[in-house]
This record gives C-alpha cells, structure tokens and sequence, in this order.
C-alpha cells in the first residue's frame, strides 16, 4: 500500500497499469490526447506487483479489476468508467488542467 501512496504522491498523474491491459492503453492515450503526460507503472514489471495490485483492490470500492488505477494529484480517481464519466461530464479535463504540457488558450 505504502508504495502504491508514494507512486501518486510522486507523480502529478499516474496510471498504474499491467503491460497488457489494452484498456489502461486506452485510458493512457486518452489522457495524453488531453495533454498531460501520465506517468505509466506497470506492476507486472514489477517484483512487488502482486502486493501492489492488492492494495489496489482494497482502495476501490467496486469489484472491478484493479487497473488501470488512475491517480491525479495524489489522489484515486478510479478505473476507466470513472474517468470515462469524468471525460463525457467534462469534469476530467478541469481536474487535468494544472498539468496540461501546453496549456490551451
């Protein structure tokens, strides 16, 4: 868990992913088509990832899977319905606008 905190603390927008999760794919360029650059963390690269998809599944309410878990500025946002719904609102692009690369006019 504590590594999983760190990750989000550390990174102002954060994708924890698996390598062949072709919807974290998708949330990842949805986001990069919005203009942010997420950090993507692939637990399956990772010796501790099993712990870390753990303390994924205790963080979300549902039983969906646990990635992609998607963090902007610390803080879960949730997995691909909860940004999707973010996106269709308009909500996700005002949460990302403080860490657009370039800012829109």
């Amino acid at each position: 868990m504590e590594k999983v905190r760190r990750l989000a603390a550390e990174n102002e927008v954060l994708i924890i992913s698996k390598s062949s999760c072709c919807l974290c794919y998708a949330v990842s360029v949805l986001l990069r088509d919005l203009g942010v650059s997420p950090m993507v963390y692939e637990l399956d690269q990772d010796p501790e990832g099993r712990d870390m998809e753990k303390a994924l599944v205790r963080l979300q309410v549902c039983n969906t899977p646990p990635v992609p878990a998607v963090f902007i500025a610390g803080e879960l946002v949730g997995s691909t319905n909860e940004v999707m719904s973010l996106h269709l609102s308009g909500d996700l692009n005002r949460m990302l606008k403080p860490y657009k690369v370039v800012q829109e006019n």
